[in-house]
């Protein structure tokens, strides 16, 4: 494997309450905006900003023709009865060398109400609106972009293929078989060709499967609208609670599975405690800055919370398994010492491993557009507070439990205490209180059985 430090031989430990308190700093002002946005009493902030998949409601893109006028586009939404103060309106970017998108992303509030039956769960409830609700309240609203005109035409923009079969049979008086091929072929062009927004009717008039004696009909019954709706998906708060808490069950659940595997694997529980609490500190930390900046949180936000589980966890049991190898070879050693040589052992493959991992995100970040924002960002913090946590959080919280194990066997068998002193098991082999026991050594692979005598020679 390339090493980038050859002869690394840092003392990473002794900077460990450095970091700590870095950690425990980061933790409560996670935990300050937490409690402040929950108790500040304000109907429109929570503690995080829950995406559509678990606080219910309708998330949509719409695109303009133009530059979006969205004081104008929040009043119009005002108008179909939705609440202002409860609806966000977020621009996509723009792409470097590329043409203006002019999409906004628009989040309305849930619309759906739902009438839960003595008989039913949550989850089972029936809705009484439609469940596209959000999405209709919205093309009403975009009505008002298009040119006065134009009422009474029907908007290929905004149009779904079956409705605009229909329309063509009866005011193109086309054949089914001709509207359904005309229908598809328009749409066809719309959301392919033209990312879901014609910009003029004779665009049209000229498209395969479009046929030649429709083309004035096209020009006075039909329009092309100001804007679109390019995607829409709705939530009920029912479903969307139910993601909520099995998300947290898996984290949970993933995390006390991982706890004893690690505990088993070393035969030692302060091994998997320190795995644990690493992890728990990167989501903890996570979820802080999530809070703090109001990135929405979504079901791509778990994923990628899961993901950092694992890529923490597995950074942690590389340093882990190098100590454990070494207590073969230097049994006598502290396990204070053992755990700072084998994070300088595994210091190149850390670097290179979460590097690029590291790069892969940036430019998921960059890249990635508005859709993975929240994932990317998850990654990106994920990465740097994970890389760290494996090193200042995972070891020293290891080594606190076995040296509080090991001074409580001194205590119990009376002998000294202290981080430094050793005792002689029964069998011969040494426990100091660094925490190095017969049952980490057992793991190891290091026979602690008592030797035989060796037979006197005649």
């Amino acid at each position: 494997m390339i090493q980038i430090f050859k002869h690394a031989n840092y003392d990473f430990l002794n900077k460990k309450w450095l970091f700590i308190g870095l950690s425990w700093a980061l933790i409560l002002l996670g935990l300050g905006s937490i409690l402040y946005r929950a108790f500040d009493g304000k109907d429109y902030t929570h503690p995080f900003n829950m995406g559509v998949d678990f606080a219910g409601g309708t998330l949509a893109t719409v695109k303009f023709r133009d530059v979006p006028d969205l004081d104008k586009f929040r009043n119009e939404l005002g108008k179909q009865g939705i609440e202002t103060t409860k609806v966000t309106l977020q621009r996509v970017g723009d792409e470097i060398g590329q043409a203006p998108k002019n999409e906004v992303i628009v989040r309305l509030p849930n619309l759906v109400q739902v009438q839960q039956q003595p008989s039913q769960t949550q989850t089972g409830a029936k809705a009484l609106s439609d469940a596209d609700i959000g999405k209709v309240k919205i093309l009403d609203a975009l009505a008002a972009f298009n040119d006065p005109s134009t009422q009474g035409k029907t908007n290929l923009n905004t149009i779904g293929s079956d409705n605009l079969k229909s329309q063509l049979i009866e005011k193109a008086k086309l054949d089914p078989q001709s509207a359904e091929e005309a229908a598809r072929a328009i749409v066809d062009y719309r959301e392919k060709s033209r990312g879901g927004l014609i910009g003029d009717v004779n665009e049209v008039k000229n498209l395969s499967g479009i046929p030649p004696q429709i083309g004035e009909t096209l020009g006075q019954q039909f329009f092309t609208g100001a804007a679109s709706v390019k995607s829409a998906e709705a939530v009920s708060p029912q479903v969307g609670a139910d993601l909520r808490n099995s998300a947290i069950i898996v984290t949970v659940v993933s995390c006390i599975a991982m706890l004893i595997f690690v505990a088993f694997r070393f035969k030692s529980w302060g091994f998997g405690i320190g795995s644990v609490i690493a992890v728990f500190h990167d989501v903890l930390v996570t979820l802080g800055i999530f809070s703090i900046m109001q990135w929405e949180i979504n079901l791509t936000v778990v994923a990628a919370l899961l993901t950092l589980v694992g890529y923490s966890m597995n950074d942690t049991i590389v340093i882990f398994d190098r100590i454990r190898e070494m207590m073969k070879t230097k049994r006598r050693e502290g396990l204070d010492k053992l755990a700072n040589v084998a994070i300088n052992q595994t210091l190149s493959r850390t670097i290179i491993t979460s590097g690029l991992t590291f790069l892969t995100v940036c430019a998921m970040l960059v890249f990635g557009g508005p859709v993975l924002r929240s994932f990317s960002w998850c990654l990106f913090i994920g990465i740097l507070i994970g890389t760290y946590s494996s090193i200042y959080i995972a070891s020293p919280f290891m080594l606190f439990w076995e040296n509080w194990r090991a001074n409580a066997r001194n205590v119990k068998v009376g002998g000294p205490v202290g981080g430094n002193s050793v005792t002689t098991a029964g069998d011969g082999t040494s426990a100091g209180a660094s925490g190095v026991t017969p049952q980490m050594l057992a793991a190891a692979g290091i026979s602690t059985a008592a030797r035989k005598p060796r037979k006197k020679l005649r």
